[in-house]
């Protein structure tokens, strides 16, 4: 009956409310939550950040492989390419002839180039065609391909250096993200012709100096430097401090090249991309952007041509 402590389960006490151990404030912390949460990619074991993960493995396995292709000597092939480099004395290791082709025999570009070659004292390889094919990865080849070493490539704050050292003005081309390698040469070309100091390409993401560049340049990089930058920003930053004004080149810039004034000072002109024109962490380092006005139904120039464009406006204000 009610109140009967000898029932069956009844213990001494129970139902009596009494003093108990607090929490410790952990209840209050759980109910207070954990916070926003994270992305899917930064959570462990969710599909995203597998494949976050594996993006980022195969970037950095792209990033390996063209270190590795540009740290390799390289392979300039077919007739003209091996003669004009030759006539442009780029640097070559050795030059590889295909044996028992009896048309390249008598072919007088071939010719051309053992003479030169010969004259220079590169080696003179006689190789079959299989494996020719095999070591140009099957790529046409004309039976001839000159061996270029690597570019060295020098640090972006040499050129001020050689600036410094030619009592001129510093003038430097800071090409952003420019991908093909007949670009790179052409702006290499016109910086030489206009007495620019050197170019700075960025490390990632463009073009380096190819044996394609290098014979675009017709002999102009083996006399002017050019820089690699692992980040072109802070190369540029790096010019700014060493009172360099940073000068962009983009069809919407903000005033007309022939109105302005700072080009005989020390520059850094920046030109951008094929296609994309200056990316925007580069355009918010530049103190100025400027543009080249142009006919309304030409929608852009070729960076190549802009860049000479504007080096010669600069050749022109230092004069």
């Amino acid at each position: 009956m009610a109140g009967n402590s000898q029932r069956r389960g009844r213990t001494s006490g129970a139902g009596k409310k009494g003093a108990t151990a607090g929490t410790g404030g952990k209840n209050r912390r759980a109910l207070a939550g954990r916070g926003a949460t994270p992305p899917a990619e930064k959570r462990t074991g969710h599909p995203a950040q597998r494949r976050a993960q594996a993006d980022a493995r195969r970037r950095a396995e792209r990033d390996r492989s063209r270190q590795r292709a540009e740290e390799a000597p390289e392979l300039l092939l077919g007739r003209n390419p091996v003669v004009e480099a030759l006539r442009a004395q780029i640097p070559a290791t050795a030059l590889y002839v295909v044996t028992g082709d009896t048309r390249a025999a008598t072919d007088e570009r071939i010719t051309e180039a053992l003479h030169m070659a010969s004259d220079r004292g590169l080696p003179l390889l006689e190789v079959g065609k299989a494996e020719f094919d095999r070591m140009s990865n099957n790529a046409l080849h004309q039976g001839i391909g000159l061996q270029v070493p690597p570019y060295e490539y020098a640090h972006p704050d040499d050129l001020l250096d050689v600036a410094r050292d030619s009592g001129r003005p510093p003038l430097v081309v800071a090409m952003d993200g420019v991908t093909d390698p007949r670009n790179l040469g052409a702006v290499v070309r016109s910086a030489a012709a206009f007495d620019a100091h050197g170019v700075v390409v960025p490390q990632r993401r463009a073009v380096g100096m190819t044996a394609s560049a290098w014979r675009t340049s017709a002999g102009a990089a083996a006399r002017l430097p050019v820089a690699r930058a692992v980040n072109l920003a802070r190369a540029l930053a790096s010019y700014q401090d060493a009172g360099l004004q940073t000068v962009g080149l983009a069809g919407d810039g903000d005033v007309d090249i022939a109105d302005y004034d700072g080009l005989a000072d020390p520059v850094a002109l920046v030109v951008g991309a094929e296609g994309a024109g200056l990316s925007r962490l580069v355009r918010e380092r530049c103190d100025v952007v400027v543009r080249i006005p142009i006919a309304r139904d030409t929608e852009s120039l070729n960076v190549s041509v802009a860049a000479s464009i504007a080096l010669y406006a600069a050749a022109q204000a230092r004069r």
